[in-house]
């Protein structure tokens, strides 16, 4: 095997939603940046569309969608992907770009992070953790005498970056007790972030299909900046504003539209899209305009919140998506505490300020 190309970004995962997020990022930035694809799961029957990933003509993304009232579909071809690599077949050459490469991205599920008991048995690498593969993979970046790395996970955890690193951290004290090495890893940079966008369907044998909203929300601390300037990466001091806004305004509206849709027992099949182009819409609308933003302007962010719902309703609104409410009902107790209980207790509500809210949480 040809010694592995040198790439600036080390991607461990091969979602579409990968495909259609930061590699599209990575391919449209003012300076686009080289990517390294890796399998982590080991599975075969992807093996098709890891190879496809690195095509030297690339592979496309569809963005399709409403965006400021205009309908959008749009074909781009993602080029970043250089190589692709599976952690079963193709260990040494994954340890040799990790050598070099600037960032480490990860969208691996949250799944992937979930301790095992072969984290602690080198002899059974492959089958292990994700946190606990990158621990293997950064101690031959360490013993190659390397600066460490700048972790960008993706994952839908809370406190990603923190999370994963300390995954490595105690991995690594535990089976890979080198000099120094500890201390390298506290060093690492670790990103906080938070990504958001729809990504409805794969294409065979590489691509995907998006909504045109898109952001990578990623949270500034020492050693962290954005890995490339693209108006969808955007760099917060708190990750507080970006997960508020995505949590009691969009997340919300779904958990409304799931509740009216239980209320009037209707068809299993009905989606969000139906309910924009119904009387859901108008009432939506009106939560948002008197019982949401209003909650949002006791924290001095009704700017923020108003342009939110708006670009919201356009994601709904979306004519190509298929999200049916009986995906998004699941769990909805526990949606209701989170996504409508915690916003009037973070916002400080006066009782009787938002009755259709307040109303949904009573009965939980």
């Amino acid at each position: 095997m040809a010694k592995p190309l040198k790439t600036d970004v080390l991607q461990f995962g091969t979602s579409r939603f990968l495909q259609a997020h930061a590699d599209l990022f990575f391919s449209q930035a003012t300076e686009p940046l080289t990517v390294t694809v890796v399998q982590t799961s080991g599975d075969a029957s992807r093996a098709k569309r890891l190879k496809a990933l690195a095509v030297p003509e690339g592979f496309p993304v569809i963005v399709r969608g409403i965006r400021d009232q205009v309908e959008i579909d749009e074909t781009h071809t993602v080029s970043c992907v250089k190589q692709a690599f599976s952690t079963a077949t193709d260990w040494d050459a994954v340890c040799e770009v990790a050598k070099t490469a600037r960032f480490i991205v990860s969208n691996t599920s949250e799944k992937g992070f979930s301790p095992k008991p072969e984290d602690t048995d080198p002899d059974r690498l492959l089958s292990a953790s994700f946190p606990a593969k990158l621990a293997h993979i950064l101690a031959a970046r360490f013993q190659a005498a390397c600066p460490p790395p700048v972790l960008l996970p993706t994952e839908l955890i809370a406190k990603n970056g923190d999370t994963l690193k300390g995954r490595v951290i105690d991995i690594a004290k535990d089976v890979l007790p080198l000099p120094g090495f500890q201390d390298w890893l506290v060093q690492m940079p670790a990103a906080n972030s938070i990504v958001d966008r729809i990504v409805s369907e794969a294409l065979q044998p590489a691509g995907a299909v998006a909504e045109p909203y898109a952001l990578w929300a990623i949270q500034k601390t020492e050693g962290i900046s954005a890995p490339c300037e693209h108006p969808a990466i955007q760099v917060f001091a708190s990750l507080a504003q970006p997960e508020r806004l995505k949590l009691h305004i969009l997340n919300l509206g779904h958990t409304l539209l799931a509740d009216w849709w239980f209320d009037a027992g209707e068809p299993d099949g009905k989606t969000v899209l139906d309910c924009m182009r119904g009387p859901e819409r108008e009432a939506l609308e009106k939560v948002y305009d008197t019982e949401v933003i209003p909650l949002f302007a006791n924290r001095g962010l009704e700017t923020e919140a108003r342009l939110y719902a708006q670009s919201t309703l356009e994601r709904f609104a979306n004519p190509f998506l298929d999200h049916k409410l009986s995906d998004i009902a699941a769990n909805h107790n526990e949606k209701i505490a989170r996504r409508v209980g915690d916003l009037l207790s973070w916002s400080g509500a006066i009782v009787g300020s938002a009755p259709s809210l307040e109303g949904l949480v009573s009965r939980i």
